[in-house]
């Protein structure tokens, strides 16, 4: 059996697991410094899925491809080379711990298992409908225009608990968390042609996913991000992750995302990855 593959992005699935964890910092093991770690000098060697867009893919056609052709040029490295493993569990274990990569480009802020740079974006959940359904001005899962709607919704992730919580999981139709798009298609692209088909009328994604899906399946459908719900937040910060023990080499990382900011949002931005400041805001491009 094909080992599962999480739905479009182990960030997908990290911003899962951590809205369920308190908030705090999680304590990053003490470094033995640079003349004791394992990174590549000449090669930025990154830990990705082959065919996960539109974060990776083996043809490098993924945002965090392109991330990492600037993290090499920034680093004075020679090439970007690849270690590629299905996002499942284990991912981690068997790339980065394994020292087979040096860097996993995207990684919600939060999870122990790696060590995080500081945050490079910052992204939020959205809502999606069509135009013409009648739902214009729709902000919140809390607005009374969306309780007569059917509401399509990865199972397991931050909005399925606000959906819980405002009574409307009755009418939700819940989509997998976990998927071999080796053989499955994304859940988002599945999703939004529901969408496209009425099955459902309202479509609740990770923002990076469905920028991408929505320009790909239908440029006009309307997007919102989720900014305004009073209960559970719905943004979350990326990193890149680095092994605990690789203190110079994070601080590497963070110097190239402090001193190129303005060119890793160009890029994001480019894949219509919904961006948000620090005050909530969204950036436009």
């Amino acid at each position: 059996m094909s080992p599962s593959k999480l739905c479009g992005h182990h960030i997908l699935f990290v911003v899962a697991v951590v809205a369920t964890i308190p908030t705090a910092v999680f304590a990053q093991g003490a470094g033995i410094g640079a003349a004791g770690e394992l990174v590549d000098p000449d090669v930025l060697r990154v830990c990705a899925d082959p065919s996960n867009m539109p974060f990776t893919d083996e043809s490098g056609e993924g945002f965090e491809n392109k991330l990492a052709e600037l993290v090499a040029a920034k680093t004075q490295r020679k090439s970007v080379s690849y270690t590629w493993y299905p996002m499942a569990t284990g991912f981690v274990r068997n790339t980065l711990r394994a020292n087979r990569c040096d860097v996993i480009m995207g990684y919600a802020q939060g999870d122990e298992l790696v060590q995080n740079t500081n945050a490079y974006y910052r992204s939020t959940y959205v809502m999606i409908f069509k135009k013409s359904s009648g739902l214009e001005g729709l902000e919140s899962l809390e607005d009374p225009k969306i309780a007569d709607k059917r509401i399509g919704i990865v199972a397991g992730t931050p909005p399925s608990a606000n959906l819980a919580r405002a009574k409307l999981m009755r009418n939700a139709k819940p989509y997998p968390l976990m998927v071999d798009t080796r053989s499955t298609p994304s859940m988002a692209e599945v999703m939004l042609k529901d969408l496209e088909k009425d099955v459902i009328d309202v479509a609740i994604l990770w923002g990076p996913m469905a920028g991408y899906y929505v320009k790909e399946i239908n440029p006009e459908l309307v997007v919102v991000p989720l900014l305004k719900e009073k209960a559970g937040r719905m943004s979350y910060r990326i990193t890149m992750g680095v092994r605990p023990s690789d203190q110079e080499w994070k601080r590497t990382l963070n110097k190239v995302i402090r001193e190129n900011q303005s060119e890793i949002n160009r890029i994001l931005l480019q894949y219509q990855v919904p961006l948000i400041d620090e005050a909530g805001n969204q950036i436009k491009g």
